[in-house]
């Protein structure tokens, strides 16, 4: 009797000490997974915010960058399926942390040796080239781990591993864990250094624990040939149709997000609190898609597509008005992409193949990823000169939704005859309209009623995806066959010029934000002509005229001006006979449109011998001897802040272009951003006081193209103090408990902060 209970005990024993491996198991594969995606996910905003000042803050940085990373992880997913399908388990172990320790001469994170200024044309493939020689072959090793893991649980014998999927779910959850954890927590305590330092150290800390998961497995067939979980299925080859589903599902909300990313950071910061909204709801939808025995009734699946229509119909009216409020147009495009990221992705988890073909799956995926991300970052910009590409995806991603092509060929080509037919009824009154009318208002007439039909198709997966391919194609038209289009599009961002709607003003405009405006004729109806004075922010009593004055009335004569930031030219009318003017900006298309006398005069009427020096202001600044009484800093990109000439370097390389009388004056008009406090702690670090104006202009100044200015001026000579505060400039205490923002750390979330709740001298009147 003892004997068979003491064979109890044993046994129970036993059965426990097997259970708790297996628990362990899953928690050594799902802890290692984590870490990996936090490194992975970390390294992303953390390395971008490094290289953003080279190319002057430009939001196309971060979408280039989306290109390398989601390249890289298509390396690595095919390095992984190469590894699982080609050799045995403790050989691809051993390959592996060889790659892992080669990835240790590349740190800590540091931009490579070699790379100087940018080129002033292929800045993308420059950048492309950086990436690489700074961080790819960490970012490589780090890629591969999520599949290569997942195929050894695959063969481990655990309970869960037939379909090892739930996996991917934890890696996707530490990779949104590590892009909340970045702008909150990461970026406002750790400057760029440290947190290089810190990511070396997990790094090190993955290494170890991939090795932990290897040394779990044992050797036999390569995994997909007879790992446990394969089966009769497995070997059964998959179909080109199936394999192309997994490349286009994956490219739509790869290209969208990649998109909506540019859209947002050009209107708001190119800073990694932007950059992680659009990705992480991105990646959240994996998580959610990404569900072992997921319940899905049809009634959740037609409320989604209900909610997609919808949506879908928002965007386009918000993309044929142009002038939607920042936080709606934020709603709509943020809630959209997750909406059919999520669609997308449940498409493809519901056509994934059993686990021995996982790394296969993934490579493909990863495949449709890369086309997509390249599609919305390098080739859109070359063939588009509007933000065409977003319209587009938007278009496609209503054909991913699940009954689509339910039917078969035959009833898609039923219901594309009903939208041909829809599409010649639509375009017949379009016409009739375009004769009558003119062609704008037929162009437009021809949106809105696809857009109307798009809405009423809602029911229809099928028709609403083909109405919405044509509303896709429809919206092209504007910017090539309508008179008056003028668009052109660079690295740097989209610029528009247009008329007012009372044809008295030329614009130039960058995103939502108007970068100058040229009065083409009187208020009597008779053109403009001579000398043309400036406008906007520019306008004469405005506080960025107020800085000649200032300088005037404190030194005399300005012999030489530099101003960062060139727009339409508008500021050249300042210009006075025997100065010397210079003009640094970034973007060539800017500088070709300014120089060109029939859009816009300011420069060739007022300052036609004006220097224009190409480049980012830092470095092109710090190269030049020549030394400035004025300086003007008005280089925001759309409402986007350059926030690497804001910094206590940046501030040092403008003051130290200055003589020995300058005035360094910084336009920092924003909508988002308070930058004042910011600014007045940095000066603090050179020790130097910071004066403040801001002009609020009255309707009838509005009218006339007045806009509201703020404006910060720092000067090491008194007298320009003085004649300063004369004239109505304030100074602006600095808080010496914030911490100045520096090349190593700046804190975007502050600046938000002081925006939103200002501090209480910022409330006093």
């Amino acid at each position: 009797m003892a004997l068979v209970e003491a064979s109890r005990r044993q046994a129970a024993s036993s059965l426990a000490a097997r259970a708790a491996s297996r628990v362990g198991l899953v928690g050594l594969f799902s802890g290692t997974l984590v870490l990996a995606a936090l490194l992975l996910f970390g390294l992303q905003p953390m390395f971008t915010k490094r290289v953003l000042p080279i190319l002057g803050g430009s939001p196309a940085v971060w979408s280039v960058a989306m290109v390398v990373f989601q390249t890289l992880l298509l390396a690595g997913y095919a390095y992984a399926h190469l590894l699982t399908r080609r050799l045995q388990p403790r050989a691809a172990l051993a390959t592996h942390v060889l790659v892992l320790l080669a990835g240790f001469v590349f740190l800590p994170v540091a931009v490579a040796k070699g790379f100087g200024a940018p080129p002033a044309e292929g800045e993308a493939l420059w950048l492309i080239g950086l990436f690489l020689a700074s961080i790819g072959l960490p970012f490589f090793a780090l890629s591969a781990s999520a599949p290569l893991l997942q195929a050894w649980f695959a063969r481990s014998g655990h309970a869960q591993s037939a379909d090892p999927y739930f996996l991917y779910r934890a890696s996707n959850a530490g990779s949104f864990a590590a892009l909340l954890a970045y702008p909150l927590l990461v970026e406002p305590l750790l400057g760029l250094d440290a947190q290089a330092r810190l990511w070396s150290f997990g790094y090190a800390a993955l290494t170890c624990a991939v090795v932990a998961c290897g040394l779990r497995l044992r050797n036999g067939a390569p995994a997909g040939i007879a790992a446990a979980a394969a089966g009769d299925e497995a070997d059964r080859p998959v179909g080109l149709k199936r394999r192309l589903a997994w490349i286009g599902l994956s490219a739509v909300p790869s290209g969208l997000l990649v998109a909506v990313t540019a859209h947002i950071s050009t209107d708001v910061a190119a800073i990694p609190l932007i950059w992680v909204v659009p990705l992480a709801l991105y990646l959240v939808s994996f998580i959610l898609a990404f569900r072992p025995a997921r319940s899905e009734t049809a009634g959740s699946g037609k409320v989604l597509g209900a909610v997609q229509v919808a949506g879908t119909v928002a965007a386009f009216v918000a993309l044929l008005v142009r002038q939607t409020p920042l936080l709606l147009d934020l709603g709509v495009t943020l809630g959209l992409l997750f909406v059919n990221a999520l669609i997308a992705h449940r498409a493809v988890y519901a056509l994934r193949p059993p686990a021995a073909r996982l790394t296969e799956f993934y490579l493909y995926t990863s495949l449709g990823g890369v086309v997509g991300g390249i599609f919305a970052a390098l080739v859109a910009p070359q063939i588009f000169s509007d933000i065409t590409e977003y319209p587009l995806l938007l278009a496609a991603a209503l054909i991913c939704r699940p009954g689509v092509w339910t039917g078969g060929w035959s009833r898609f080509a039923v219901e594309a005859r009903r939208s041909l037919f829809l599409l010649g009824a639509t375009a017949a009154i379009a016409l009739a309209v375009a004769l009558y009318r003119g062609p704008q208002v037929g162009v437009g007439m021809l949106l809105v009623g696809l857009t109307l039909s798009l809405a009423a198709n809602w029911r229809s997966p099928t028709r609403a995806g083909l109405v919405g391919i044509l509303v896709g194609i429809a919206s092209l038209l504007p910017g090539t066959i309508l008179p008056g289009s003028d668009t052109h599009r660079s690295f740097f961002g989209l610029h528009r010029i247009q008329n007012s709607n009372d044809g008295r003003f030329r614009l130039l405009s960058h995103g939502t934000t108007i970068h100058g405006a040229m009065r083409l004729r009187e208020d009597d109806g008779t053109p403009s002509t001579g000398r043309p004075e400036p406008t906007t922010y520019y306008a004469p009593g405005t506080p960025l005229a107020d800085v000649f004055e200032v300088s005037r009335r404190a030194t005399g004569p300005i012999p030489a001006v530099s101003i960062v930031g060139l727009g339409a030219g508008s500021l050249a009318c300042y210009a006075q006979a025997g100065q010397a003017w210079t003009f640094y900006e970034i973007d060539p298309v800017v500088i070709r449109l300014a120089r060109d006398p029939d859009r816009f005069r300011f420069l060739s009427e007022c300052a036609p011998e004006a220097r224009i020096v190409q480049g980012d202001a830092r470095l092109t600044l710090a190269g030049r001897q020549d030394a400035a009484r004025v300086l003007v800093i008005d280089a925001f990109s759309s409402d986007s802040i350059p926030m690497h000439l804001l910094t206590r370097e940046g501030l040092g390389v403008e003051l130290a272009h200055l003589d020995g009388h300058g005035v360094l004056a910084l336009h920092i008009s924003n909508r988002d951003f308070e930058l004042r406090h910011v600014l007045a702690r940095v000066a603090a670090e050179h020790g130097l006081t910071l004066l403040h104006r801001t002009d609020l202009p009255t309707e009838a100044a509005a009218k006339n193209m007045l806009s509201a200015s703020q404006v910060v001026i720092l000067s090491r000579d008194a007298a320009v103090l003085r004649e300063a505060q004369a004239l109505g400039w304030r100074p602006a205490a600095a808080d010496l408990s914030r911490r100045p923002w520096s090349d190593d750390y700046a804190n975007a979330l502050e600046a938000m902060r002081d925006r939103w709740f200002p501090p209480d001298e910022a409330r006093a009147p």
